[in-house]
Order: C-alpha cells, then sequence, then structure tokens
C-alpha cells in the first residue's frame, strides 16, 4: 500500500454482510518488525468476530474489524542500518533522533496508509466503508501512538503498551542511566537538551511533534489540579487537547518493574492529562483508563494482552467518535 508492505489480518473473515469496517493499526517495538504483531492482530480480530457472531440481534454484523501492521522506518523489511535501531549502550551516538525520528516517520506513514487502505482492500466493494480507526502500538510503537492520537484525528482509540508521551523526560533519563557525559550535570537536564547528544533540531521536533511538549514545551507537566492552569499557558494547553483529543479513548499498560520504560516518565503528563479530563476538561469527553501491572517489565505481559483485547473490542463496537467517515 503506497510503497509499503502491510500485513493485513482479518480480511478474510470479515462477514459478507460487514458494510462498515473498523481497521486496527499496529506499531510494533524498536528491533521488532511487523510479524511481531501477529499474535495480538489474530486475538483481536477473533474476539471481535466472536462478539459480533453472538450480538446479531445488535445490527453488529454490519460491522467488520482488521488488524493491519506494517514495518517502522529502518525495521524489517525497510531496514537501513542496524547500528540506527540501537541505543547509546549499544555504540549508537544518534539515539534519541534515530529513534525520535522513526517515531515520527510512523505517524506520517500511518496518516497516508489511512488515506489509501480503502482504494485498495475494497475497490471492487462500494458497499463497504471505512469508518472507524484504533491503533496499538508497544514500546517504541506506543512511543508512535501516543504522537498518532494528538496528529491524527481519524485515529478515535489507542492501547499504548509500555509507551511514553514525554520524549525528553525518558531520553534524558536513559541518558542519565546509560551515563553520557552530556548528561551528569545536576542542572535537571536542562543543559542536556541542546547538547551533542540532544541537539537543538531535536528539541524543536519534540515541540512539533511530542505530547508533552506540544502542550507544555520543555516546561515542567504542571501538578494534577481540577482547575486549569492558569495564564496564556492554561489556554494554550486546553487549545491543544480540545483540538487534538476530544472524544478519543486511551488504555495504557505500563510495567511496573519496568526499567526501559519507566512510568515514572510517563506519569507526570498521564496524571495530569487524567485529572484535566475528569473536570475542567470534562467537556472534551477523553478516556484515559491507565493500569500499571505489578511485578511487569518491559514487556507485553498476558494481562496486558487481555486488557487489550477487550479494549479494542468495546471501541469497536462503540459508537464512533471525531471526524465524520469518508467513503472508499
Amino acid at each position: 500500500m503506497g510503497g509499503l508492505l502491510v500485513d493485513v489480518h482479518g480480511l478474510d473473515e470479515l462477514p459478507p454482510t460487514a458494510t462498515r469496517i473498523a481497521c486496527l493499526w499496529l506499531h510494533h517495538q524498536r528491533l521488532g518488525n511487523k510479524e511481531r504483531m501477529a499474535d495480538v492482530a489474530a486475538r483481536c480480530v477473533a474476539a471481535w468476530n466472536e462478539r459480533s457472531h453472538k450480538s446479531k440481534s445488535k445490527g453488529f454484523p454490519e460491522r467488520g474489524l482488521i488488524a493491519l501492521a506494517f514495518d517502522q522506518r529502518n525495521h524489517g523489511t525497510r531496514l537501513v542500518t542496524d547500528k540506527g535501531n540501537e541505543s547509546w549502550n549499544k555504540g549508537n551516538e544518534t539515539h534519541a533522533q534515530d529513534m525520535f525520528g522513526i517515531m515520527a516517520g510512523a505517524v506520517v506513514d500511518q496518516g497516508v496508509l489511512i488515506d489509501l487502505v480503502g482504494s485498495y482492500l475494497f475497490r471492487d466493494q462500494p458497499e463497504k466503508l471505512i469508518d472507524r480507526h484504533l491503533a496499538l502500538g508497544v514500546s517504541m510503537g506506543g512511543h508512535s501512538v501516543w504522537q498518532l492520537m494528538f496528529a491524527e484525528p481519524r485515529v478515535s482509540a489507542a492501547v499504548v503498551v509500555v509507551g511514553c508521551p514525554d520524549f525528553t523526560y525518558l531520553i534524558s533519563d536513559r541518558a542519565k542511566r546509560s551515563k553520557l557525559s552530556t548528561a551528569l550535570a545536576e542542572d535537571g537536564m536542562v543543559s542536556f537538551l541542546g547538547s551533542r547528544d540532544f541537539p537543538p533540531s531535536l528539541v524543536a521536533a519534540c515541540r512539533k511533534y511530542d505530547p508533552k511538549c506540544t502542550v507544555f514545551g520543555l516546561n515542567a507537566v504542571p501538578k494534577p489540579s481540577s482547575s486549569p492552569v492558569p495564564g496564556l499557558a492554561g489556554d494554550a494547553a486546553r487549545q491543544k487537547i480540545e483540538q487534538s483529543l476530544s472524544g478519543k479513548k486511551f488504555l495504557l499498560c505500563s510495567g511496573g518493574e519496568d526499567k526501559l520504560v519507566p512510568y515514572r516518565c510517563s506519569e507526570p503528563f498521564v496524571s495530569w492529562l487524567k485529572d484535566a479530563a475528569g473536570s475542567w476538561l470534562k467537556h472534551c469527553d477523553i478516556s484515559v483508563e491507565d493500569k500499571i501491572y505489578p511485578g511487569v517489565g518491559h514487556t507485553f505481559d498476558v494481562k496486558m494482552i487481555e486488557d487489550a483485547v477487550r479494549f479494542v473490542v468495546d471501541n469497536t463496537e462503540s459508537p464512533h467518535v471525531g471526524s465524520p467517515p469518508s467513503k472508499i
């Protein structure tokens, strides 16, 4: 599709009566590939088809679910250099910009695929309408799905597995734990952002694409409060969230013992968003289900998979939110 190899799960299982189709887009982890997402794709499609079969009287057989996975940049069939996917500890001096570029690129690729998917899959079946898009991402794919939810109005629900909405916090923390010389100053990592390991142009890219930075820049996330952030910063935060997330639903799955993407890097922004969504941004109808799994490290745990499948099925069934459906 559009020059990318895309694995499509569930296409042959679509009921003949299905005229409205939901797409679940799958973003794999760093050092992974699209094939790594086949298991969760199969589970989600099977669970939806079982729910749909049991709910004929409610008209759900008119809706079908397919799951789609594509290789992220510099991964799988798109591999350019192995080193570009490694971390600082594995000798990749440009780890931060390499990973951010892959994440931001995934969002661009995703938008084009959403534009074109119907023209490839249903060009001879004009009665079939793709009217819903969901996403699920793991680790680096979770980071990119966070960006996707802010950037793409057509994606209405997402599962983020061991992912983070604050790239500057996550990578600053990783740089410090990696003992980079640029990250050793006791200045709250201020000097690291803009250093050779996190250059100014990468800082600018974060301001443009990273969820936390698009809302608060490099400033600290305010403490959760039932009152709006005061002043111009609060106005900007309100406007950004209203424009980007209204009507959207999140399931966030974090390992309580995750050392690679520790929950503490996500917690300030996630806690602020949850609190705002339940109080002064309640009119935006944003749902954030934030789950931490005790004893679980940096992995897509069995219980996480169960919760992810449940969330996908529920949001395939629920009324569509976001932009109006576009015809194929």
